[in-house]
Order: structure tokens, then sequence, then C-alpha cells
């Protein structure tokens, strides 16, 4: 049942991803266009990188849910094959070499695997909550090495992740969290394992470090809730929800395939909208809701859907954002 809100009482959990939380640190107004205008804002195009990061997802993910004398490296490269996610490529030529290239990744990178070592979980969903939130996601594998648990996550993009990353990231600091508690068994430690180059970024936290990124989040949360509770008292929604309000009619200009009518995003008064303000820069060239944005199309130029991949000769800063960097759970 819903809280009331009234003075005294405690207020509702806040709901979230680790996604959710991270959208909300990036830009305040792709957050609402993601988690509260409804019908949500029509996208852009599909990304090739992210049909690269989820196809190879996918397969790793398949590979381990193979009887044991079928966890070879062939078998990799016929999953990642069978499961290849076409959209966002230039063309057919561009999407089969991708294709080929993917088969390379996971066949590689399952190779140096011991097909024995069965994981804990394969995009296993984990949850935990506090007094503040309730945070859920999906871990790509969980292993058990020696008496602690060990959070791995994959990663695509062109950029090799650092330990830095590993440290910093509250997806994978959050996960740990989370593992530890459902298993009863303490998880310190978290992995990025970049496929192109067949590297690991490695970060062994801390109870007290792991902690300080709960504290973290709880903090992000507090101020995406206050924000989020405005809007759905100006929208009238309360606990069943109206009808979306009325919506913008113009959009910018679109890059890549769209068909149909594009929808815009609410219109909100202005004091809706100054809680929900844009964060103009470089990486909103790849922003999903850029036609929307004028702000955003103002600090960036265009992209094409396939220019994330590698091969494309782009400036290396900011690099596109890696596929499936936080999958909430179902």
């Amino acid at each position: 049942m819903e809280q009331l809100g009234l003075d005294g009482m405690p207020r509702r959990l806040y709901t979230c991803t680790p996604s959710r939380l991270n959208t909300w640190l990036d830009c305040r107004r792709r957050y609402r266009f993601t988690y509260l205008d409804r019908p949500a804002p029509q996208k852009g195009p599909p990304w090739a990188h992210n049909s690269v990061g989820a196809s190879v997802h996918n397969a790793l993910a398949a590979w381990w849910r193979e009887p044991y004398d079928r966890r070879t490296p062939v078998m990799a490269a016929v999953l990642l094959t069978n499961g290849w996610i076409r959209e966002g490529f230039r063309d057919e030529e561009q999407s089969a070499a991708w294709r080929d290239r993917a088969r390379v990744m996971v066949s590689s990178y399952v190779a140096t695997l011991d097909p024995g070592d069965e994981p804990v979980g394969v995009e296993r969903t984990v949850a935990t909550r506090t007094s503040v939130i309730a945070v859920s996601g999906r871990v790509d594998r969980l292993d058990r090495r020696g008496d602690e648990l060990v959070v791995v996550d994959y990663k695509t993009g062109r950029r090799p992740p650092t330990s830095d990353d590993a440290r910093s990231s509250i997806a994978l600091a959050v996960y740990a969290i989370a593992s530890s508690r459902m298993m009863r068994r303490a998880c310190h430690r978290v992995e990025l394992h970049h496929l192109p180059t067949g590297t690991v970024a490695e970060w062994e936290h801390t109870d007290e470090s792991l902690a300080r990124h709960l504290r973290r989040a709880e903090d992000i949360a507090t101020e995406a809730a206050d924000a989020d509770d405005a809007y759905r008292a100006w929208a009238g929604r309360g606990s069943k929800g109206v009808p979306a309000p009325r919506r913008e009619a113009g959009a910018g200009p679109v890059t890549g395939p769209v068909t149909g009518p594009v929808t815009g995003p609410v219109t909100v008064p202005p004091e809706i909208a100054r809680l929900f303000p844009p964060e103009p820069g470089p990486i909103c060239s790849w922003c999903d809701f850029r036609r929307h944005c004028p702000e955003g199309r103002a600090a960036s130029p265009d992209r094409l859907p396939w220019d994330g991949l590698a091969e494309t000769p782009v400036s290396p800063s900011p690099s596109a954002p890696d596929a499936a960097e936080d999958r909430p759970a179902p």
C-alpha cells in the first residue's frame, strides 16, 4: 500500500536500478523522458554498438546454459551467429563484418574459461533494500572464488575499462552488496571483462567503500524521488495514473529511419521543467532522445547509428556509451 506522506510517516522506498540512478546523474531531462513522461517520447533509431553488445552478452549467457561437453569456443561462435542482432548497422555488409568480429570475441574469451567452473549465477537478478531505496539489477556473471563471490561485468566498447572504472561504478558496488546479502557470502571483488582486448579491470572493495557507494545511491535516490513526487503531483497521477498530459508537437531532426509520427515529450510548466534540466555536452550526440532536446543538439554533432563502432573514424572522447551498461531486472 502506498504511504500517505503525512508528517512523521515513513516515505515510500524509491524503487530503482543502478541505471536509473546513473541517468539522474547524467541528465535529468533524459531521466524525465525515460521514467516519467508517459507515453515516453519516441527514441531515435537503434545503435549498432548496442546491437554488438547485446549479441555478445546473450551468446555468453547462452554458453553457460549449454551442457558441459558443449561449452566450447565453437559453440560460443555458433550461439553468437544464431542470436546476432542486425539493428543499427549501415548495411548487411557492415553487419556481417561485425558479426564475424564478435564471433572471434566470444570464442577467444570462452577459451580462457574453465567450462566446469560453474558460476553462481548468469544474468542473475539481485536486489537489496535500505530504509531509502529498493534497488535491483542483473549481473552478467557471479563467480565463486574461494569463500567469496565476484561480480563479473562484460564490456564491448572501444575503450578498455580501467581499475578506476571498476572502483567508481555504483552499479558494480550495488551488485556486490545485493549478491552478498542474498547469498549470505562475502562479495568485495568486482571485475570488468573487456572482450575486444581480453583485458580485465578489477577492484577489491572494502566494507567501508561499499557502504559509501550505497550511501551515495541513497543520496541520488532522495534527490530523484523529490523530483518524481513533484512531477506526479503536477500530473495528478497519484498511485492510479491518469491520461498523459498535453504533448509538445515539435521535434528536432531525425538521423536514421523512423516509421510513423514522432511522439514528443510531455509539455510541462516551467517549475517542473526546472527540476529536470538538460546537461548539454559531447555525450548528447549519443542520446536516444536527442531529437527532443534543442540544448543537446546545439552542444554536439549528430551521429549516425553505426558511428559508435570502433572501425568508424570518430574522436575518442567522448566514446560511445558501452552497450548493456546496466540492464534492469524484468
